[in-house]
């Protein structure tokens, strides 16, 4: 995207993320002010999270990062995005940079299996309940449930 980033990270340690994000925004901003002589942050504000509880809706997190370039009129197809892991998960591209997740290695016994079930998950466009499934907690840093069971008393984690 050419505004905003989607990371769809699973943490090894409770504070994986906040460390990541502070990393990210510290030393990773020091670099690229020097390479590219610059002076200012690399981000607007601070990073969003939702925490994402049920199998489904991280199936949902991956159509909606991937298709999002495509929404965006920016590429015809999901793996014609440079910075997306749709060539990987659905063709099988090698990226150095993608750790498969658990749930997309269960989509099925092979490789080639996990990847046609994963191509079947593109099959159709997310509609707009989809959509706002997706939007709605993330920029309210809302944990994803059910509807039903949603909590909204407090935010999740936050960087510090």
């Amino acid at each position: 995207m050419t505004n905003h980033v989607h990371s769809l990270v699973t943490q090894a340690n409770e504070d994986g993320l906040s460390r990541l994000m502070r990393y990210l925004g510290g030393r990773h901003v020091q670099y690229i002010n020097f390479v590219y002589k610059r002076r200012c942050t690399l981000w607007e504000g601070r990073f969003k999270s939702s925490l994402a509880d049920q199998e489904q809706y991280l199936l949902t997190c991956y159509r909606y990062i991937e298709l999002n370039p495509v929404r965006a009129s920016m590429v015809e197809q999901p793996q014609d995005y440079r910075w997306a892991s749709y060539a990987r998960h659905a063709l099988g591209k090698p990226d150095e940079l993608i750790e498969d997740h658990p749930l997309y290695v269960a989509l099925g016994n092979t490789d080639e299996t996990r990847r046609a079930a994963y191509r079947e998950l593109f099959r159709y466009q997310l509609g707009d309940a989809g959509l706002t499934e997706i939007r709605t907690p993330s920029t309210r840093d809302w944990p994803w449930a059910r509807s039903d069971s949603r909590i909204r008393s407090k935010p999740c984690w936050r960087a510090r």
